[in-house]
């Protein structure tokens, strides 16, 4: 069970954020603090897993906490809790777990804590996260979660198995900051996750993968890197 941390100045809203945590199985002690200082003491009172932290507090933010715990040697997960969404890209920059507006829905709520735990139980304090935004809502997406992603002029658009989220981002930018995490660029329209890739196919013409029920198209230009890619793994080409 997670033991966590609810942090906001106004104490209706750490009420409020605290029973709905108490709602689901996977929680365990929840500890409630009115400032920055009381989630500080906290940490240094109890064993815990996580914090949910509002941005704007006085004195100490859920911002400047996030900056101290960073240098924990193992640092609790951070989720910010809050009405503004402008500060979506700093709470990535400091590897935050997830973003959730006010007023919290109980299912998104869910997913944070499904996100926390496997963390937790994979033993990896940061998770390799982007910032998206949908429908004027700011998430957080796991970029194990991305199956490919297709460029979309200046934009690009990050495919997942059930939903798609389009990014502020350059589909070049995106291969650069990729390429470790196993992203390999095949056509000028398509970078795609080697981890979701099920089959190849190379003919004389053409060249395809296909991820599941997605086949995307290979270019000519693209078409080396992904050979000598292939080369390093199980997929073997299709004839």
């Amino acid at each position: 069970m997670l033991n966590v941390v609810v942090a906001d100045d106004e104490l209706p809203a750490v009420e409020e954020l605290a029973y709905l945590l108490g709602q689901d199985d996977r929680i365990g002690a929840i500890h409630r603090a009115t400032s920055g200082a009381e989630a500080l003491r906290a940490l240094e009172d109890h064993d815990v897993d996580a914090l949910f932290l509002d941005i704007h507090m006085p004195a100490l933010s859920g911002l400047d906490i996030a900056r101290v715990i960073s240098r924990f040697t193992k640092p609790p997960a951070v989720v910010f809790v809050t009405a503004d969404d402008d500060l979506a890209l700093e709470a990535f920059n400091l590897a935050a777990v997830d973003y959730l507006l006010k007023p919290v829905r109980p299912e998104r709520l869910m997913e944070t804590i499904g996100r926390i735990r496997e963390i937790r139980d994979d033993g990896d304090d940061k998770a390799d996260v982007i910032t998206v935004d949908q429908g004027g809502i700011t998430r957080m997406i796991r970029l194990d979660e991305v199956r490919y992603v297709q460029a979309q002029g200046d934009y690009a658009r990050l495919h997942t198995a059930d939903s798609s989220y389009l990014v502020r981002i350059p589909l070049t930018d995106l291969q650069q900051q990729w390429s470790a995490q196993d992203f390999v660029r095949i056509h000028r329209s398509y970078l795609v996750s080697m981890n979701y890739v099920t089959s190849v196919k190379l003919t004389a013409g053409r060249a395809s993968v296909t991820l599941d029920d997605v086949q995307l198209p290979v270019s000519r230009r693209h078409l080396p890197l992904l050979r000598r890619v292939l080369e390093t793994t199980r997929i073997r080409p299709q004839s």
